[in-house]
């Protein structure tokens, strides 16, 4: 396509664009005619950031930037052709469209583009339900990642992000539960609208919940996502939920038990979330004695944990197993000697209980001073 052809083009376009676009595809020409390709570039993100360029995004991508694609940076080249795909007809249309951008990407000094542009490629395989195309992209994607020094946040972002929608799509919530995070990690949250935040907290905190292999949930109960679920009363109880998990508390999982009807997912894991807040209470129970007593009876957890006492022994062997805590047991006398409990945050509530502790163990210190000094008299002379 020559120069005059260009113009014809951007005159067309400028004409169909909403008007406080108009200036924009205006100076398109001239950075065009100056091949001021960097100013160019940043001027086409601009126009295709405004929700207003939607109609005209595929034919400037395709008419139009191909044209010098190969004169700006590759990363920029894939946001904008990211962003050209949204107007594609269908996820099949998009993904044709996406692989071609894949391959023009893919050389030596743009591997970053040919990562960012194969994510993109795997996330519309997982619209289409082809899982094990996604996954075999995401893991050529992890190998290339895994040996850059340094590269665009964006990249990995996306990277985690469908890392963990291909996780939510196979029910594998402990890796859902990471990669979400780690996408959070990425980006400024409030670059997210209330809804999207209220969303994602909402699945974080369910697959949290019903993982077989997360029970402790300190870095969801510090991360400012969390606070998306109280903006409204719906979902209020599942922060609730969180916390009253974190810190064993029976008393109010059973009176928020009601509401976990409510979600069907958490609905299908009752007998494990069951078994979750008792290995909490026992956690707690332990994590509120201090260090030289805990050597705890059976009935003792019982009592503390409200299991039944012929499942008591399952329970501590079952908090050995998952390094929650650390120990023996002695099942002839139906002792626990526990000697470790793996840390967590904590509540309000328990660090009082810890400042309570440490207020004795200090006043027991000066207690042990004063008897020293008291029957030391004739050493200390």
């Amino acid at each position: 396509m020559n120069v005059d052809t260009i113009s014809d083009f951007l005159a067309e376009q400028r004409d169909q664009a909403p008007e406080e676009l108009q200036p924009l595809v205006l100076e398109f020409e001239t950075l065009w005619e100056r091949k001021l390709w960097h100013q160019l570039t940043n001027l086409l993100l601009e126009f295709f950031n405004h929700p207003g360029s939607a109609p005209q995004r595929l034919q400037f991508y395709k008419v139009f930037i191909l044209k010098f694609a190969d004169k700006i940076n590759q990363l920029k080249l894939v946001d904008l052709a990211l962003k050209a795909a949204t107007q594609c007809r269908d996820n099949q249309e998009r993904l044709s469209f996406l692989e071609a951008v894949v391959k023009k990407v893919d050389h030596e000094d743009s591997q970053d583009a040919y990562v960012f542009a194969t994510i993109a490629v795997a996330r519309v395989k997982l619209d289409l339900s082809d899982l094990d195309g996604a996954r075999k992209d995401l893991d050529t994607a992890e190998r290339i990642l895994d040996n850059f020094d340094s590269v665009e946040s964006v990249v990995h972002a996306a990277f985690y992000d469908t890392n963990a929608k291909y996780f939510q799509a196979k029910s594998d919530w402990g890796s859902y539960y990471k990669n979400a995070l780690l996408y959070l990690a990425c980006i400024d949250v409030k670059s997210l609208s209330l809804e999207e935040q209220r969303q994602r907290a909402y699945n974080l905190a369910i697959a949290a919940l019903v993982s077989s292999s997360i029970y402790n949930f300190g870095e969801l109960l510090l991360h400012p996502i969390l606070d998306a679920l109280t903006i409204d009363d719906r979902h209020k109880w599942l922060h609730q939920l969180l916390f009253a998990f974190n810190r064993g508390d029976l008393a109010a999982y059973d009176l928020l038990a009601s509401h976990i009807s409510s979600d069907p997912l958490l609905a299908q894991h009752t007998r494990q979330l069951r078994e979750k807040i008792y290995l909490a209470a026992l956690t707690e129970a332990v994590f509120r004695r201090p260090p030289h007593d805990r050597a705890m009876s059976f009935s003792t957890i019982a009592n503390e944990t409200k299991v039944h006492p012929d499942e008591i022994e399952h329970l501590i062997m079952k908090a050995l197993s998952l390094d929650l805590l650390r120990g023996t047991i002695d099942q002839v006398d139906e002792v626990a000697h526990i000697n470790w409990v793996q840390p967590k945050v904590l509540d309000m509530q328990q660090i009082k209980s810890m400042r309570q502790r440490l207020q004795e163990w200090d006043s027991s210190v000066d207690k042990l001073g004063n008897w020293i000094e008291g029957v030391g008299q004739d050493v200390w002379a």
